[in-house]
This record gives structure tokens, C-alpha cells and sequence, in this order.
């Protein structure tokens, strides 16, 4: 997707077709899939600790220490970047580009796939934030097998418009992801990734902006746009 493509407005996601949650569970559903996306490394961290706890797995010790360490490290940056992407964060209106490409590039350090960050604005406000962060990790879901996500975002008369080129084999979007960016329920599948799809949906529409997607042979190209 070249910068010309960037600026170019996402076609119109589908009206809900179907029953969506209420708020309660909505907010149910991103409290288990954040529940989720923080057992594993913190598991990890408590069987470190069991393995330094064990007096006869004391030749171990720098293997646990390792697990710590590397787990710690995983579950602190996924704290961080869910702060911004799900949550308030602090009540900052405007938010440093730099930052929010650090909080991505901590949640890429820990999957196959490689983030390049093209993001013009100095900084954006926090629906758009909300909308790169989301967009950015959905993006690594789609390329389970390695890869690269471009994310592209520039300013275009009023509004910020993104784009996110995401390349590599298989790369592919789950049908319940593509449900949840056109504002549709989640069908038979399990909500884990259909609940943050539907998440960025509303973000952006509330906003007064728009998200879309397009899937081809190993790539997957997301649009969104948002007021400045």
C-alpha cells in the first residue's frame, strides 16, 4: 500500500446485522481476553520462581532466571500497550507518536512477524491512538507465520488517515475478526479475537471515523480514519 493509499477512505463497513453484548458484557469480554493475553507470561514468571524454589533443580537456576526475565518483560510491555489500546491511560488528550510506536514495537518483540512505523503526525489524539494500537496488534495476529506490518498514518485535511499493509506467508484474517471490524456479532467463534476487532469498530465510529479491511494472497490491508 503506497502513502497515496494511506490517505484514501476506507470503504464503508456493514450496519449490525445481528444481536451485539450490552455494555456489561462487552466489557466482560475485553476483561477476558486482556485475562488472556496476561496468564501466559505470568504463568511463566511463576514457574521460573518454582524452578528457584526447587532444591533439585538448582543446575536450572540461569534458565529460570532467563524465564523470568524474558517473561517479565513480556507481560510489563503487554501491560503498557493495553493501557493505551483498551484502556484510559492517563488523562492525556494528545499522545507522542514516539510513544505509541514504543509500546507497539513492545508487543512486536514477543511475535514473528517485524512493525515498521510510518507514522507522520508528531502526536495524535486518543481515539486515533486507540485506533493505531489496535490496529497494530491485529495486524501481528494476522501473520502467524512472520512478516511485516507498515503502518502508515498521515494527515488529510481534518482527519488522520491509517493504513497497515500486512505481508507474509499465510497471512490471513480470522472470519470473526473481519465480523468484529464490520460491526457484526461474532458468530460460533470464540470472542477472544472477535472482541478487540468489534472494540476498534466502535472506537472509530464513535469518533466519526471508519475501519476496513482487505485480504489477498499473503497480505492483509487495514484502513482507518479519524478526526484530528
Amino acid at each position: 500500500m503506497t502513502d497515496q493509499t494511506a490517505a484514501a477512505t476506507p470503504a464503508e463497513v456493514s450496519e449490525p446485522a445481528e444481536a451485539l453484548p450490552d455494555a456489561a458484557e462487552l466489557a466482560a469480554q475485553i476483561a477476558a481476553r486482556l485475562c488472556h493475553d496476561f496468564i501466559s507470561p505470568a504463568s511463566a514468571v511463576v514457574s521460573g520462581l518454582d524452578l528457584l524454589e526447587d532444591p533439585s533443580a538448582q543446575d536450572m537456576r540461569e534458565d529460570a532466571m532467563n524465564l523470568i526475565a524474558q517473561s517479565a518483560r513480556k507481560l510489563a510491555d503487554l501491560l503498557q500497550f493495553s493501557r493505551v489500546a483498551f484502556g484510559a491511560s492517563n488523562s492525556a488528550e494528545v499522545f507522542d507518536a514516539r510513544e505509541l510506536e514504543k509500546l507497539a514495537q513492545g508487543v512486536y518483540a514477543h511475535v514473528r512477524p517485524d512493525l515498521e512505523w510510518k507514522v507522520e503526525p508528531a502526536g495524535v489524539n486518543k481515539p486515533a491512538a486507540r485506533i493505531l494500537m489496535n490496529l497494530a496488534q491485529i495486524a501481528a495476529g494476522a501473520l502467524p507465520m512472520g512478516g511485516k506490518a507498515t503502518i502508515r498514518a498521515v494527515e488529510a485535511g481534518d482527519r488522520l488517515a491509517i493504513s497497515v499493509e500486512a505481508t507474509g506467508p499465510r497471512a490471513r484474517l480470522k472470519p470473526e475478526v473481519l465480523r468484529g471490524l464490520q460491526g457484526q456479532d461474532r458468530g460460533e467463534a470464540v470472542g477472544g479475537a472477535w472482541v478487540q476487532a468489534y472494540y476498534l469498530h466502535l472506537i472509530a465510529r464513535q469518533a466519526g471515523g471508519r475501519v476496513a479491511a482487505e485480504t489477498g494472497e499473503d497480505r492483509v490491508s487495514l484502513a482507518a480514519f479519524a478526526p484530528l
